[in-house]
């Protein structure tokens, strides 16, 4: 039975039990209803929730586990001689699953499953095989490598099976047990938001568990990479000229500083706009004009960054080299930091406009009305009261916008180049560290050298920088969200 299959007997099961467990409390008190504890969807919800999540836990369980035991098993049957000289045992467990799956196609195709058993490699064409159902290997494959293969493919099918019959048999448990308990004076309602309670924490661990997760892979690699790379030339070095045969200069000056310096003019961009938008938006416009008005600006935080990417490279690029760069003798490329960070600009109005609105919405109607009732007109108002009172929790928004600028990678590739320079000409290409973290994990490099191992030490940095400015943010809208509650 495969995944799909397996989980839609499950949730079949669960609904059916859902149902048998709301008639069997109303039969139990023939009908009256207020003889029951809880109502009587409490009695199906909670055999629902007893079918279901427990099986469906050991299903993502097992497909979590399953691969790294299997794997494991098989793996030492290669021996030393099958992984060929400057390859890995990684890449030859790669073919090794190839080859099972090739050896599915064989099968449909059909080859007998007892002529499959009885194969060899050192005797058959493998390899013919395989590329008369379309799956190519590199080389010929050896005895040790196919039975490894045979073995994964057999491991895989029995693993389905009792993984198969270990949900189903936990679902029929769990609807067995949960309709067992259903009585009159069995507290349901209670029992279901005690389940519920138990998901919702859950729920929140896996969030914690996966952000310690990320945050243990950058730090271990990172390590890794200071171990084999002096960090004093990493984070003080002025030059970034990686060559994988060796001999590298990884300094992160010129991608930090094409990292600020694209979301400085970004924030230039954004903050007035998204700032006066705001003020528009809460103070002067008709309830009518906002309705229309502010979604159509958040609509512009729903366009794919490789769209806007598409924008910076065929229409603001050009324009900003025909009509500044070349006439002033700045510049003569299309991709600039001035054009990446213009149209990054345009990406963040949102996030600042929104959030300022809902935050300028936030201050209180009294300190408006005394205002004006002391003469005030309704710019002063917004100059001296509003704003002043809205100050924390915009500059929180206008903090998050910036984080949000600096993660950005597409707009930056297709608009502002590729070359890691200082330089304080904004018409010049320069990069960002995000970008240098895809270009040197991209690509058949070697995973154990320092030109790939340095994108996890920059991307601790852009996180270490990141988290302060979150940090920033979130404490001043505290103190902000303080003053009123």
């Amino acid at each position: 039975m495969n995944l799909g299959l397996l989980v839609t007997v499950i949730l079949v099961l669960a609904i059916a039990g859902w149902i048998i467990g709301r008639q069997r409390a109303v039969a139990s008190v023939k009908g009256d209803i207020r003889k029951l504890h809880s109502l009587p969807g409490y009695y199906g919800h909670i055999v629902f929730l007893a079918t279901a999540v427990p099986s469906l836990l050991v299903v993502v369980l097992w497909i979590l586990v399953q691969p790294a035991l299997i794997e494991s098993r098989v793996a030492n049957l290669i021996k030393p001689s099958d992984i060929p000289e400057g390859s890995s045992q990684s890449l030859v467990m790669a073919d090794v699953r190839r080859i099972a799956n090739g050896l599915d196609a064989v099968v449909a195709a059909g080859l007998p499953e007892d002529q499959l058993a009885s194969m060899r490699a050192d005797f058959s064409d493998v390899r013919g095989r395989l590329a008369g159902v379309g799956v190519a290997i590199g080389s010929n494959v050896s005895n040790s490598v196919f039975i490894a293969a045979k073995e994964y493919r057999s491991a895989i099918k029995s693993s389905a099976m009792m993984m198969t019959v270990a949900a189903l048999a936990i679902a029929l448990a769990g609807l067995a047990w949960s309709l067992t308990r259903i009585r009159p004076e069995f507290r349901a309602r209670n029992a279901t938001e005690r389940f519920t309670m138990s998901l919702l924490i859950a729920s929140s661990l896996i969030a914690v568990l996966t952000t310690v997760g990320i945050v243990a892979s950058l730090l271990f690699e990172s390590i890794h990479f200071f171990s084999i790379y002096p960090a004093s030339k990493f984070f003080f070095s002025t030059v970034w000229n990686p060559k994988f045969g060796g001999g590298s200069d990884l300094g992160i000056l010129p991608l930090i500083w094409g990292t600020l310096y694209v979301s400085f003019i970004a924030l230039l961009v954004a903050v007035p706009v998204g700032l006066m938008s705001a003020i528009y938006l809460s103070e002067y416009a008709s309830k009518s004009v906002r309705a229309v008005v502010k979604p159509l600006i958040e609509v512009l935080a729903g366009i794919p960054t490789i769209v806007y990417g598409l924008f910076a490279l065929i229409t603001v690029g050009p324009l900003i080299r025909d009509w500044i760069a070349m006439p002033t003798g700045l510049g003569n490329s299309s991709s600039s930091v001035m054009t990446a960070g213009i149209v990054m600009g345009i990406m963040v109005i949102p996030f600042v406009s929104s959030l300022s609105d809902d935050i300028i919405n936030a201050v209180p109607q009294s300190l408006r009305d005394g205002s004006l009732g002391l003469g005030a007109t309704p710019s002063e108002t917004v100059r001296q009261v509003v704003l002043p009172a809205a100050l924390p929790g915009i500059v929180g928004a206008v903090l998050l916008a910036a984080s949000r600028a600096i993660g950005e990678t597409m707009i930056v590739v297709m608009g502002a180049g590729a070359a890691a320079r200082l330089s304080l000409n904004p018409f010049e290409a320069m990069t960002t560290v995000t970008v240098k973290i895809v270009s040197q994990l991209t690509g058949d490099t070697e995973f154990a050298s320092p030109e790939t191992l340095v994108a996890f030490a920059l991307g601790l940095t852009l996180f270490v920088l990141t988290l302060v400015l979150n940090i920033v943010a979130l404490v001043i809208v505290r103190k902000y969200r303080e003053q009123y509650e």
